[in-house]
């Protein structure tokens, strides 16, 4: 029986093209990526969390990709890895992991290829992945763009794959994480479908907006964008509990970061009528608010961001706003902050 897998990884093509080949690869597996910086720590944080929680823990492997580890980030996992008896592994190609990989046995560093192209080799090895080398060349084609290799033919064709990877926002992947990955996959997957074709880079160009729809399209044509706010209107509506928060008694739904305020929070009301508003929060603490005339917002943004505007469409500030990487920890922080204006108006 193959281990359950928990995969972080980085956040470009060659961070999603790892990711690519292990979830083809094992059954079980979680995946995370993060930026580099602080996301890092919080992501390691967040894997070990989860493996506590899912338990059978000697049967989990931790995989690091296409990220390098400061000193007390290896340190900090490995000791985390040993309580956990698990598994654990990194592959990765930047020069600036040297010092730290020389002193991990599990820190494998090659700057000769990219990220993907390492896990592939990794996954051959050890699992007999793609033993026909069905998926050889579209590992090659982000080899080929990851580590600039101009002059390779299928150069072209992964700086298109790039750009598509880059481009792809649609979905929140702090709200959302798996079904952000799984809209990156599949559009590398297309990809790969298209990549022997004769001009191959202009066929997936022009293509890129179609394939992007195609995700979003499960029951009748519209606009990209319209297809986005539905999908996303529809994780909300699907995931609720998850998202929930109060204020003074109402009930409210909690987006970070989703933008489109008045076409998602309008249209999430209209869905769930038992809740009185809609709130959308960004990095630095400005808030959005819509409502469905149960509540009147601009009293509230100026009881909890010294803000304001209209019954049902306003905006604030939290000052003192703790931003996270965790979509539950920033949840929690708004939830304490407003049972504390809550208690506060009140006293």
């Amino acid at each position: 029986m193959k281990p359950k897998l928990y995969h972080l990884s980085h956040i470009d093509l060659d961070g999603y093209g790892c990711q690519y080949l292990t979830t083809q690869t094992f059954d079980e597996i979680s995946c995370y990526n993060a930026n580099y910086g602080p996301e890092i720590a919080a992501r390691l944080k967040e894997i070990v969390n989860h493996i506590k929680k899912d338990g059978n823990q000697s049967n989990a492997i931790i995989l690091i990709t296409d990220l390098n580890l400061s000193q007390k980030e290896a340190n900090w996992i490995e000791k985390e890895a040993e309580v956990l008896r698990a598994g654990l592994q990194l592959l990765d190609h930047h020069i600036t992991g040297e010092k730290t990989a020389l002193s991990h046995l599990w820190y494998h560093l090659n700057t000769a290829h990219c990220g993907t192209w390492l896990t592939y080799e990794w996954l051959q090895d050890k699992y007999d992945f793609d033993a026909k080398n069905e998926l050889k060349q579209i590992v090659d084609t982000i080899d080929a763009v990851d580590m600039w290799h101009s002059k390779d033919a299928l150069f072209e064709y992964g700086k298109v794959m790039m750009s598509m990877l880059s481009s792809a926002k649609e979905i929140n992947r702090t709200m959302f994480p798996t079904e952000d990955t799984a809209f990156k996959l599949s559009l590398i997957e297309h990809a790969k479908s298209m990549l022997g074709n004769n001009n191959a880079h202009i066929t997936l160009d022009d293509a890129i907006h179609r394939l992007k729809k195609e995700f979003f399209i499960f029951q009748e044509n519209n606009t990209k964008d319209n297809l986005v706010a539905s999908y996303i209107t529809s994780l909300l509506s699907s995931q609720k509990e998850r998202f929930t928060i109060t204020y003074q008694g109402y009930k409210g739904m909690l987006g970070y970061n989703i933008g489109n305020t008045s076409i998602i929070g309008n249209a999430f009301l209209v869905q769930n009528p038992d809740y009185n508003f809609y709130m959308d929060i960004n990095y630095r603490g400005s808030f959005s608010l819509r409502g469905n005339d149960t509540l009147d917002l601009s009293v509230m943004a100026a009881h909890v961001g010294n803000g304001g505007g209209h019954k049902n469409a306003s905006g604030g500030k939290i000052e003192g706003y703790v931003d996270s990487f965790i979509y539950e920890e920033v949840r929690n922080f708004v939830q304490a902050y407003l049972n504390d204006k809550s208690f506060e108006n009140k006293a």
